[in-house]
């Protein structure tokens, strides 16, 4: 008997990507991660609902209803990725000064924000006001869009901080503030990476007949797969943080250390 299965790269990733988000939570909730990390929880939480809404919500609404639905969880998730962002840095530099943290986090948004503002293009004003569900549903795209470039330029700012700075504030290599820092930030170049790659090949693309059409979309398919299978490893490097308790001295409440304890009796 011989046993057929015609699953697609993009369906396999979604299932394996769909999956381990379960596998991730249960170990947040199961290993008692979430007290600690209350947003990160949340945004995976977030991100499952999305696959899942993302599954079986395509096909079966309109597509303006639909647009709202998946932009509204988009915006969303923008809020809960700076919230996840500022939940590491804050455990991450526990131990550092009030006011050097305020100025560091001040001029890593400053970049950041610049990043974003050259970015382009803006749409004009006039389009973002205009009274009308689609002209809405356009500037919820536009928010989900340069929100995640924003938290992904921030996403790989926080990720060198800690690399240079985080042993100094107890966040060493083996804390899981850096860990999950480590897992942002390869998110966030690979996004990074496949937006640019996407806007290259769409751009420079000479597409003369049919044949060059098709060859032009199935490279670009084979991009966004690939960051898919990026962002599934980052799940499975999460799945191993979470479930590997942090080294002995490190308190599971915070991110600095416990003080030594001495056996002196003979």
């Amino acid at each position: 008997m011989h046993f057929h299965f015609a699953l697609t790269a993009v369906q396999i990733l979604w299932t394996l990507t769909f999956a381990a988000l379960l596998v991730l939570l249960t170990v947040l909730f199961g290993r008692e991660r979430v007290r600690r990390f209350p947003w990160f929880t949340a945004s995976i939480g977030l991100l499952t609902l999305r696959l899942l809404a993302d599954r079986l919500l395509y096909g079966h609404m309109a597509p303006i209803p639909l647009s709202a639905v998946f932009f509204t969880l988009a915006d969303l998730a923008v809020l809960l990725d700076l919230l996840v962002l500022l939940e590491v840095a804050r455990r991450a530099f526990a131990g550092a000064p009030h006011r050097a943290f305020i100025l560091t986090a001040a001029a890593t948004v400053a970049v950041a924000a610049a990043v974003i503002l050259a970015s382009g293009p803006w749409p004009a004003w006039k389009t973002v006001i205009a009274p009308s569900e689609l002209a809405h549903i356009r500037f919820m795209q536009m928010v989900s869009q340069k929100g995640d470039l924003l938290a992904a330029v921030l996403a790989i700012e926080l990720g060198i901080l800690i690399a240079f700075l985080g042993r100094r504030f107890h966040a060493g290599w083996r804390s899981h503030p850096q860990r999950v820092v480590i897992g942002l930030s390869t998110a966030a170049m690979s996004l990074l990476a496949t937006r640019a790659m996407l806007q290259f090949t769409g751009a420079h693309a000479v597409i003369r007949n049919h044949t060059e059409y098709n060859r032009v979309i199935a490279l670009q398919s084979r991009i966004a797969n690939a960051n898919s299978a990026i962002y599934f490893g980052v799940l499975l490097w999460w799945i191993a943080t979470f479930w590997i308790d942090e080294p002995a001295g490190m308190d599971a409440g915070s991110a600095c250390p416990k003080p030594a304890k001495f056996n002196i009796s003979t």
